[in-house]
């Protein structure tokens, strides 16, 4: 029962982050800021009353328009705020699922597990910001990349001393601590620069190519972001699914005319591989450690 209210409220809290998230990503390309003024309709600039900002559920009674003038209401505005509120539901559910397992939870396991659950939902917001950002606009601001870059980082860091901490330090084995972190530190140092590095190498190799740019340096910070959330085996990952869906959605522009920037040229159509990314960095957040176990089982390994 308490996983299931627990659960619930984190799905309505990442409602509620979402509902801010589609401020950010409304105001931001603009220059406006994200507190003032308050929630307005972007094309008839009417205030809205409070009830109109009820996540989810106002868009739907307002089937999808503004009360004032009747302009629609980007479809962009729910996905946003049900992607956020499923994914941190999503996360709270592992996590109480988890904690219901019998075990000795002493206090460095259990906050552990908290890092563990707070550093997902951010994860996933930071994933679903700039998934929607690069798909409407083409752009990965630096204000969340490099940022989330570093929080990763930190937060990878916390969780893995609390984890030592919980595993060895009962032995009274410091050196063995400072070895583990010392490992593991120096461990996805390497995944950042080896998933940062390898894009910037296809970069490059696609402008020796086709004499023009090809992936922007926001998809290079993006999959150093990644490689410091996710390590250097899930980035990977989350590389070829956006690889994947990249070249699908490349397919769909060839076959669909109307898809394109210039219809009578498909290879001038730029695609938002962050978005692309982005999903797979969901993905292989959540079954990524599947996956790769699978396919190495597959392979007999």
């Amino acid at each position: 029962m308490i996983r299931i209210l627990a659960t619930g409220f984190a799905g309505l809290l990442g409602l509620a982050f979402g509902s801010f998230l589609n401020v950010c990503v409304s105001r931001w390309p603009a220059g406006e800021s994200v507190v003032t003024p308050r929630s307005h309709c972007r094309a008839c600039a009417r205030t809205l009353a409070w009830w109109e900002n009820v996540p989810l559920l106002s868009w739907i009674v307002l089937r999808g328009r503004c009360r004032g003038c009747a302009a629609p209401i980007s479809w962009r505005y729910p996905l946003v705020e049900a992607a956020v509120g499923v994914l941190w539901a999503a996360a709270a559910w592992e996590f109480f699922t988890n904690f219901a397992e019998p075990g000795p939870w002493t206090a460095f396991h259990t906050s552990y597990s908290v890092v563990t659950l707070l550093s997902q939902c951010l994860f996933f917001w930071l994933m679903v910001a700039l998934a929607f950002l690069d798909a409407e606009h083409l752009w990965l601001p630096n204000l969340l990349t490099l940022p989330g870059t570093a929080l990763g980082f930190v937060a990878f860091l916390t969780a893995s001393w609390l984890r030592a901490q919980d595993v060895f330090a009962h032995y009274g084995a410091l050196p063995l601590i400072t070895r583990f972190l010392f490992q593991i530190t120096w461990h996805r140092l390497v995944a950042i620069l080896a998933a940062s590095g390898m894009v910037l190498l296809l970069r490059w190799l696609y402008g020796v190519i086709r004499h023009r740019e090809g992936m922007g340096l926001g998809d290079v910070k993006l999959m150093a972001l990644l490689g410091a959330w996710l390590g250097l085996p899930a980035t990977l990952l989350a590389f070829l699914i956006g690889t994947f869906l990249g070249a699908v959605a490349g397919i769909a522009v060839i076959l669909f005319p109307s898809k394109r920037e210039d219809p009578k040229d498909w290879a001038t159509t730029r695609l938002p591989f962050g978005t692309f990314l982005c999903v797979g960095g969901i993905v292989s957040s959540l079954w990524g450690v599947t996956i790769i176990n699978a396919y190495l089982r597959l392979i007999g390994l």
